[in-house]
C-alpha cells in the first residue's frame, strides 16, 4: 500500500484515509463492522469532527483498544476558546482516547492566530501542550482562507477539497503546501457524490504524493470498492478513466453545488445542499431514487423559499443558490 508523509508532522498513514462524515446516517449496528472492515484492511487514517452527531462516538467503539494502530483526525467549530477546549474534552470522551493526532478548526471565515479575541490559536497550543492533541490544523472551503493559513506558517496540517474536478488553483494549493511542509488532506474526494467512479477518483489523485484523500464511506459496498481500488493500486488514470474524468469535467466543472453544507441552515427548511444539484443527482445516479414522495416533498419546499440570501451569504463558493434552486426545481418536473 502506498504512503503518505503529512509534511512536517512527521505523521506517516495509508495513501487512503476513511472519512466518517456519512457513517454518522448508519446506526451503531451498521456502522461498526464498516469502521472495523476499514481497520483491517490496512486504512489507518480516520477523519471526524464534533459537528458529525454521533460519527466520534462511533468510530469510538469501532478502535476501543486499538488506539496505536491508527491516526485520528477531529475538528472543532468553536468560535471561543472556553468553547474549544470543551469540544476537544468531548472529542476525547467519545473517541474513548486519551490524544488526538490532529486536531483542526472547522472551516472558519478567518484563521485564527496568536493574540486574536477568541484566543483560539492559545487555546489550540494550551492542548498541545497537555499532551491532548498533538499537531494543530485547519479545514477550509475558501481557497484565500487555506493559502493565508499555510503562508502562516502557525498550522500543520490542511484539509480542503481535493478532487479531479478541482482547478489548477487547488492544485497550487497542493504544491504550497508541500513547499511549507503543511500536510494536506483532501476532502470531497467524490465531490460529494457527484463522482461516482472511486476507481478514476483515486487514479488521478494518486499523482499527488504529499496528498492524503479521505473518502466518505456510508456502505459496506462503498468500502469495498475503495479497498479494491486500493489493490489495483493504479498510479495514474487509465485511458478509460481518463474519458470519464474528461466526461465528468464537462459536464460538472463550474457553478454546481458542492454539499459541503455551509449554507445550511435554511429558514424554510429547504434541503439546499441536495435540492440545488437535483438535476445533476437525477442524471448521474438512479432517477428513482430522487422521485419518491419524500423527495417531492423536499423539492416543493423550494417554492416558500423566502430569498432572503442568508444561504448565498454562507456559501464557501459564492455560488447563486436562490437562482440554482429555482432552475432544479423547473428541471425536476419534467421528471414527474
Amino acid at each position: 500500500m502506498a504512503e503518505v508523509t503529512l509534511g512536517r508532522t512527521g505523521i506517516t498513514v495509508q495513501k487512503d484515509g476513511f472519512g466518517a462524515l456519512p457513517i454518522q446516517r448508519r446506526t451503531l449496528e451498521d456502522a461498526l463492522p464498516i469502521l472495523r472492515r476499514a481497520l483491517d484492511s490496512g486504512i489507518n487514517f480516520f477523519d471526524t469532527a464534533r459537528s458529525y452527531s454521533d460519527s466520534e462516538e462511533k468510530l469510538g467503539k469501532a478502535i476501543s483498544g486499538q488506539r496505536d494502530s491508527f491516526i485520528i483526525a477531529s475538528k472543532s467549530p468553536a468560535a471561543t476558546a472556553r468553547d474549544y477546549l470543551m469540544d476537544l474534552e468531548t472529542s476525547l470522551r467519545n473517541l474513548k482516547t486519551d490524544r488526538i493526532d490532529i486536531y483542526q478548526f472547522h472551516n472558519p471565515e478567518k484563521i485564527p492566530r496568536p493574540g486574536d479575541p477568541s484566543g483560539l490559536y492559545e487555546a489550540a497550543q494550551d492542548a498541545r501542550a497537555a499532551g491532548k492533541i498533538r499537531f494543530i490544523g485547519i479545514s477550509n472551503h475558501r481557497l484565500p482562507v487555506a493559502a493565508e493559513a499555510v503562508r502562516s506558517g502557525l498550522y500543520d496540517t490542511l484539509q480542503f477539497p481535493f478532487n479531479y474536478l478541482s482547478s489548477g488553483k487547488e492544485e497550487d494549493l497542493v504544491a504550497l503546501c508541500k513547499e511549507k511542509g503543511v500536510g494536506f488532506i483532501g476532502m470531497k474526494g467524490l465531490s460529494g457524490g457527484l463522482i461516482t467512479d472511486i476507481g478514476a477518483a483515486r487514479a488521478w489523485i494518486a499523482r499527488f504524493d504529499s496528498v492524503v484523500p479521505i473518502w466518505g464511506i456510508q456502505t459496506m459496498g462503498e468500502l469495498e470498492s475503495l479497498i479494491a481500488a486500493v489493490r489495483r493500486d493504479e498510479k495514474a488514470p487509465t485511458a478509460e478513466q481518463q474519458a470519464r474524468i474528461e466526461k465528468d469535467r464537462r459536464e460538472l466543472c463550474g457553478e454546481f453545488c458542492r454539499s459541503c453544507g455551509y449554507c445550511a441552515p435554511c429558514r424554510a427548511g429547504i434541503k439546499i445542499f441536495n435540492c440545488a444539484r437535483m438535476s445533476l443527482l437525477l442524471r448521474r445516479m438512479p432517477s428513482a431514487n430522487f422521485l419518491t414522495p419524500e423527495w417531492r416533498r423536499e423539492m416543493e419546499k423550494i417554492k416558500d423559499c423566502q430569498d432572503c440570501g442568508d444561504c448565498e451569504a454562507r456559501c464557501p463558493y459564492s455560488l447563486p443558490i436562490r437562482e440554482l434552486l429555482k432552475k432544479n426545481y423547473e428541471d425536476y418536473q419534467t421528471f414527474l
